[in-house]
């Protein structure tokens, strides 16, 4: 190899954001479509106590979650102060994802909770559509975690010229 070694940047954090995007989307598949409804094919688990079970694993997975987002939106903020961004199409699938966090975090998940308490107390309650709602909300934040990882690619921002680009990829 030659004196020069010429590398692409980090650009800050953002680079980042694209394996964070993909280990959530992993995270959330893993608990969400296989070992939550394994768990309710045990012969052994009551109904009562897979619910709750499952109560407490999607509260705890809200909290890692809402963790998550923090750490996306520290590495986007540290891209940006260094000149880099996240696409308007990455941007978008991050709004996504927060707002069907958001949507689990304070209103379905309070709602099924009280539909388990009332199962676990021995009261089965009317049918409703809340846990359907919550599967779809859950796919859509699945797709849009899977848009992030692919459109995560930090840019450069308008202020920043080719040479300036080219010249910071440049390491003696």
């Amino acid at each position: 190899m030659s004196g020069t070694d010429v590398r692409t940047p980090m650009a800050g954090g953002a680079a980042m954001v694209r394996p964070l995007a993909w280990v959530w989307m992993g995270i959330v598949i893993g608990v969400s479509f296989l070992a939550t409804p394994v768990k309710f094919t045990a012969d052994s688990l009551t109904r009562p106590v897979a619910l709750d079970v499952g109560r407490a694993t999607f509260h705890a997975l809200a909290y890692l979650e809402w963790s998550l987002v923090a750490v996306a939106a520290a590495l986007s903020w540290h891209a940006t102060a260094r000149g880099h961004h996240l696409s308007r199409r990455a941007l978008t699938a991050a709004a996504v994802i927060v707002v069907a966090l958001a949507l689990q975090s304070a209103w379905l998940l309070p709602a099924l909770d009280e539909r388990v308490a009332s199962i676990i107390a021995g009261t089965e309650p009317p049918p409703s559509h809340l846990h359907t709602l919550y599967g779809v909300v859950e796919i859509t934040k699945v797709a849009a975690l899977g848009l992030l990882g692919a459109w995560a690619t930090p840019t450069a921002t308008r202020s920043e010229s080719p040479t300036q680009t080219a010249a910071a990829r440049v390491q003696p």
